[in-house]
């Protein structure tokens, strides 16, 4: 099974280290590694693979590989990554009543 998620990532955060979901329903993700030759896509895959008790290869960045918003895929059972990480891809609301 896979399953796809929204990631928030801050390269040159100081530390690997994942900070729970934002509001935006996106998880937010810090590494220490620089967004240089794809070091950090490569540290962001590694941390969520170990997180997930998965391989790295079972890990992929299927959009915004170039920026800091991605979407991620993880070769994980949906139910596993929702007890990690809840509130994932649940947005909240915007705005008021119109």
């Amino acid at each position: 099974m896979t399953t796809r998620f929204a990631v928030r990532l801050t390269p040159r955060g100081g530390r690997d280290a994942i900070d729970g979901v934002g509001d935006d329903g996106a998880l937010r993700v810090r590494v220490a590694a620089p967004p240089v030759e794809g070091a950090a896509n490569e540290a962001l895959c590694r941390l969520l693979a170990r997180a997930l008790g998965v391989s790295t290869g079972a890990i992929r960045i299927v959009g915004g590989a170039s920026g800091r918003r991605k979407v991620v895929e993880a070769d994980a059972d949906p139910s596993v990554v929702a007890a990690a990480w809840p509130g994932l891809g649940a947005a909240a609301p915007r705005g008021g009543p119109s």
